[in-house]
């Protein structure tokens, strides 16, 4: 299924954005992410009084993490909360390390005022004005709700924050955008990407072996190998004349990286999701731990295009599946990744119709399921388009816009072909540091399969748009 050619599209730049002291909008809010953590600045327990404590918390885009930069002259700000109307202060205009970082009503003093110290990689430092340290995560902390505080300036990643402009419009552009710009080896069909710990991207696709892309920017991408680059022979009863590999899915998770993937033959249920691991995701290095799901031409599904998600319990559940009855879903153990018990879940489908590329993502109170409607695989004639609804739990019942349930054939339209972009589907989502991010793969005009990526934002009821 995957193709390979080397194609730039001039459309939106997705790259992430940096954030500097000399960018900063006093229009705009922000989200501040830790770079240390990735967690988010926070006002504790959405508390509105002063001396309330400000911590870092899993970014969620609600009001409680979102500041607007109130100029206070001279180069110095004031953080405005956009839950409590207060700002960030340190507590009684101390000057010592360790001294905790609260919300106060703006009374624009000193300890009130901080400046932004630009440090590599888009990040900043938050100085402030009356003691001269920085806003810092106490004792490099990864956990929710640790204290925020401020000590000596000393550059490292727990003092260092990215500053996430908050899509505040609400209001879905009037058309599709085109993709944003990628360079380089961006051939590839069925894309799945996660952000590396130490930095950049790695992305793994349909085709021999499963072949890998990686990136430092989410711009430029180069080819990295394969998974599998000695081939993959515990697949072959699912694909005879064919030994590609269908639709992974790679996410990180505990130290390793997880890639479940499909081998299949088109037109057959016939076929299997197995997994595999890698502590560093590099070609060659991946362990295959067998099959997690297989469907035989007597099932009414077919066990294909994958999906893991990790809910807020810590349960591991994987979706699947396409056309025949449509998208199901199993529980997983998370100690070994594979499946836990014998229940499986319809919750989504077409009455046999063309569904299928499942991606399950939590944003604010909902689980969005998406899936792609209609037809691949036809280059520049495919009819792919990409469908969500959501749920406020991961076992469903997923709805739409309208209401209608997704196993009734339900789905709010969220992409789909225009102007040169043919056939948008077999989606991802991405949780970076500037904004959720739509991964995809689209025909240009003539055949080729490529790589799209464009920003999510959410309207005012909730509900996705790319832009």
């Amino acid at each position: 299924m995957a193709v390979a050619i080397t194609t730039a599209w001039a459309g939106a730049f997705v790259a992430p954005r940096p954030a500097s002291a000399a960018t900063v909008d006093t229009g705009a809010w922000y989200v501040l992410v830790n770079r240390h953590s990735g967690k988010a600045l926070d006002v504790y327990d959405l508390a509105t009084h002063d001396g309330a404590r400000i911590t870092q918390w899993a970014r969620n885009d609600g009001a409680w993490q979102q500041w607007r930069f109130v100029d206070s002259g001279g180069g110095h700000y004031r953080l405005l909360s956009r839950h409590s109307g207060k700002v960030l202060d340190v507590y009684g205009f101390s000057t010592e390390d360790r001294a905790p970082i609260v919300q106060w009503a703006d009374h624009n003093g000193v300890n009130q005022q901080f400046r932004l110290a630009d440090s590599d990689g888009g990040h900043v430092r938050l100085i402030n004005r009356n003691s001269g340290k920085a806003v810092d995560v106490l004792d490099h902390s990864t956990a929710d709700g640790a204290q925020v505080v401020q000590y000596t300036d000393l550059g490292g990643a727990n003092q260092q924050w990215r500053l996430v402009k908050v899509d505040d419009s609400g209001t879905p552009p009037a058309s599709y955008p085109n993709p944003g710009v990628v360079t380089g080896d961006i051939g590839v069909h069925d894309p799945s990407m996660v952000k590396r710990p130490e930095g950049g991207y790695l992305t793994a696709y349909t085709g021999r072996g499963l072949p890998l892309k990686t990136s430092g920017d989410r711009t430029a991408f180069r080819n990295a190998g394969a998974a599998f680059p000695d081939g993959t022979p515990w697949t072959g009863p699912y694909t005879p004349g064919n030994p590609d590999l269908w639709a992974p899915d790679l996410s990180y998770h505990i130290g390793r990286y997880y890639l479940y993937y499909s081998a299949s033959t088109f037109g057959s249920n016939h076929s299997a999701i197995f997994l595999a691991t890698s502590s560093s995701g590099a070609s060659g290095t991946w362990t295959n731990h067998g099959p997690v799901i297989e469907s035989r031409t007597s099932d009414d599904f077919n066990a294909i295009d994958p999906n893991l998600i990790v809910d807020d319990q810590g349960r591991w559940w994987l979706s699947f599946g396409s056309f025949w009855s449509g998208i199901k879903l199993v529980r997983l153990d998370p100690a070994t990744g594979l499946r836990s018990d014998g229940t499986m879940r319809a919750i989504a489908g077409r009455g046999g119709g063309a569904i299928e590329a499942p991606y399950m993502f939590k944003h604010g109170s909902y689980y969005y399921l998406y899936v792609s409607f209609d037809l691949c695989c036809r280059g520049a004639s495919s009819t792919y388009r990409v469908m969500v609804g959501r749920s406020a739990s991961p076992v469903g019942p997923f709805l739409d816009r309208d209401g209608v349930p997704m196993t009734d054939g339900g789905g709010t339209e969220v992409l789909a072909g225009h102007g040169g972009v043919h056939g948008p589907g077999h989606q991802a989502v991405l949780a970076d540091t500037d904004g959720d991010v739509l991964v995809y793969h689209y025909y240009a005009d003539n055949g080729a399969s490529l790589l799209g990526i464009n920003y999510l934002g959410y309207d005012d009821a909730g509900w996705p748009y790319v832009h």
